[in-house]
C-alpha cells in the first residue's frame, strides 16, 4: 500500500528537541513526511526546520504562523494544508518526544486496511503508562477521561491523547471552521466529533514519556477548558446533532 503519510507537529519555543524530532521521523521506513506548524517561535525553531529542509525539500514542510495562536488552531491549519494536498493519513503528535516517533508505524498499520479510521495512542489502554510525569498530573490526566467517559459517553479511555492518525475522510467529514477548542478540550473535541459522525476509533497502547528538554505548554487555562467544554459539547450534541460536512473538504 502505497499511501501518503504526513506527521503533524506544532511547535512553539521548541528548539531544543525540533531538528531531533525531524531526523526520527525522516528515518522511519514508509515515506513519512512531516509539516511543522510553527506560531513565531521566538527562539528561531523555524529556522531550525528551514535549515533541515536543505536535506528534506520533498519531504519536510512549515508553515509559520505570527504569534502564539494555539495548539487547536494549529492543527486545524494543518488538517486543511493535508486535505488539500490529498493525503491518505493524517498524524498528530508532540515535538518533545513524549510521544515515541516510532509508534507512528504502528498507529498507521491499525488504519492501513481501513478498519479503523482514527487510531488513539493510549496511555491508559493497558494500566497507567507515563514515565516521568508527577503522581498529581497523571491522577489529573487519567480522571479528566474518565470525567469525559461519564459526560459524554465517548468510548474511550485517553480522551485527552494528543497521538493520533486520522484516515482523510475522518477530517475531510469534520466542519473544521467550527471546532472551538483550543488544549486538552480541542483533543476531546476531535475524538467525540469522530465518534458521534459514525467513525471507527481504536486505542493503541503506547509508553508516554514526559519531555526532558524544553518548556511544558501545560496551563491551568487549558484544564478550565476542558472541564465546562466538555459539558457544552454535550448539550450541544443533543440540541444540534453532529452532521458531516457535506463538502468533502472543509468550510
Amino acid at each position: 500500500m502505497n499511501h501518503r503519510k504526513l506527521v503533524l507537529i506544532p511547535t512553539f519555543n521548541e528548539k531544543e528537541n525540533i531538528v531531533e524530532m525531524i531526523h526520527a521521523v525522516m528515518n522511519l521506513s514508509g515515506g513519512f513526511e512531516l509539516l511543522v506548524i510553527d506560531d513565531g517561535s521566538p527562539d528561531g525553531t523555524g529556522n531550525l526546520v528551514k535549515s533541515q529542509q536543505i536535506a528534506f525539500p520533498e519531504r519536510l514542510h512549515l508553515i509559520e504562523r505570527v504569534g502564539k495562536l494555539g495548539l487547536g488552531t494549529a492543527y486545524i491549519t494543518g488538517f486543511k494544508w493535508a486535505l488539500a494536498k490529498d493525503y491518505d493519513f493524517i498524524f498528530e503528535m508532540d515535538a518533545d518526544f513524549s510521544h515515541n516517533p516510532n509508534d507512528l508505524i504502528r498507529l498507521y498499520e491499525v488504519c492501513a486496511d481501513r478498519s479503523f479510521d482514527l487510531a488513539i495512542g493510549s496511555r491508559y489502554i493497558t494500566g497507567v503508562n507515563v514515565v516521568n510525569w508527577p503522581m498529581g498530573r497523571v491522577l489529573m490526566s487519567y480522571f479528566a477521561s474518565v470525567y469525559v467517559k461519564f459526560i459524554t459517553g465517548l468510548p474511550v479511555k485517553d480522551a485527552t491523547a494528543g497521538f493520533k492518525c486520522y484516515h482523510k475522510s475522518v477530517l475531510a467529514g469534520i466542519k473544521l471552521d467550527e471546532v472551538r477548542f483550543v488544549g486538552y478540550a480541542f483533543q476531546i473535541e476531535m475524538k467525540f466529533t469522530t465518534w458521534k459522525l459514525g467513525f471507527k476509533l481504536v486505542e493503541v497502547p503506547i509508553i508516554f514519556t514526559d519531555r526532558t528538554k524544553g518548556t511544558s505548554k501545560m496551563s491551568p487555562g487549558i484544564f478550565k477548558e476542558a472541564g465546562f467544554g466538555v459539558i457544552l459539547m454535550k448539550i450541544k450534541s443533543i440540541f444540534n446533532p453532529y452532521q458531516p460536512n457535506q463538502n468533502g473538504l472543509t468550510e
